[in-house]
This record gives structure tokens, sequence and C-alpha cells, in this order.
């Protein structure tokens, strides 16, 4: 059985049946899905924190890591459990004063080895690598190959993640070389959210 856990990330509209959806997918996993990260783009802070609340609780109720996108301020603000921070976002130092010793801070490094070792020198507690495959979610400029993973898992200590386009049909050898997290979006919320975290259920367990 794979240590290998499932990372959701939300749609950008998480209003309307959304806290419904998000609560029926962790069911769904029986375990599987210890994080889950909010990404909302264009929104202020008071709106957002709204839309955060009722997901948060959630998240809590089920022991899953809350972890905001791209904004160390409404992380605070909310007491989430971690930020995740993309290139431009902010140094994990920053985000470490800020949010205190337990938080959970996550770096995008894409398909660079030096910028994951950089991330974890700043004190990050994982690392995203990516994209793997074309995704529905966003444009894609990096590509990652599978080499990375298995590098990264034999040579480093600090969790990884694998973003990009990943489905349960293509998730095996990434799992099979040494992610931590596999990190979702489209191939859940595009569909009916429950088959596809049995799905990836199922393929996950398998390895």
């Amino acid at each position: 059985m794979t240590d290998c856990q499932l990372y959701l990330i939300s749609p950008l509209d998480v209003s309307g049946d959304f806290a419904h959806r998000l609560e029926r997918a962790i069911d769904a996993g029986e375990g599987l899905v210890t994080a889950f990260q909010f990404r909302v783009k264009g929104l202020g802070q008071h709106e957002a924190a709204g839309l955060a609340e009722p997901l948060q609780a959630i998240c809590a109720a089920r022991d899953v890591a809350f972890i905001v996108n791209d904004d160390i301020a409404l992380a605070k603000r909310l007491g989430a459990d971690g930020v995740h921070l993309g290139q431009g976002d902010g140094d994990p130092r920053d985000a470490r004063e800020e949010l205190g010793r337990e938080a959970q801070i996550g770096v995008t490094c894409h398909a660079s080895r030096h910028l994951a070792l950089e991330a974890g020198e700043a004190g990050a507690n994982y690392v995203a690598f990516g994209a793997f495959f074309p995704s529905t979610t966003k444009e894609t400029e990096h590509r990652a190959e599978l080499e990375l993973l298995e590098w990264w898992s034999e040579m480093v200590e600090l969790p990884s993640v694998a973003i990009g386009g990943i489905t349960p049909d293509n998730c095996g050898p990434l799992v099979k070389a040494g992610a931590d997290f596999l990190a979702v979006s489209g191939a859940v919320w595009n569909g009916d959210e429950v088959a596809a975290v049995k799905a990836f259920s199922e393929q996950m367990r398998a390895k």
C-alpha cells in the first residue's frame, strides 16, 4: 500500500453547493484526502474569508489540512493550517514569521531542483513539482519529468507534491516515482467527485 495522499485544490468557484461537494469528496477517500487548498482569485479578503469559513470547518472536522493559495494575509486572518506560495507570492521565511511555527508552507517549484532545494532551505514544509501532464485548470509553462520525483524522494526528506493534469488513469507512475501527494482539481470537480476520488483511491492504493 502506498503512503501517497490526495491533495484537493478547489475550483475557482466555491459558492453554491461546493461545501457539500467537498464533504462528499473527502469522505469518499476514506482517509486518502489529507489536504485541501482554497484557491480563489480576484476576491476581497472579506468575501474570500466568508467563502472559506464553511470549507475550513469541513476540513477541520475531518482532520484535513486547510491551505490558502497565494495569500499569507488571508491565511493569517482565517487561522488556516498553512499557505501555498507560487514563485512570485513571497518568501517562505516571511510566511513562517506571519503564520507561526506550526503552519504548513508549500512552494511551487515547477520542474526545478534548484528552486526546490532553495524552498527547503527557506523552511518550506513541502515542494510542488509540475506540471506532469497538460492541465485543464490552468496554462502550464513548465513540464516536469518522473525522474525529478524519483531523485527528490531518494535524496531529500521534504515531502513532494505532484501537480498538473493528474487523473486516475495517469497517476500510477507518479505514485511509483515517489510523490508524497497528488494535487488534483479538474479531475475531481469537473465530474462526479465521489466517483473520481474512489477511482484515485483504487489506483493509488493498488501501487
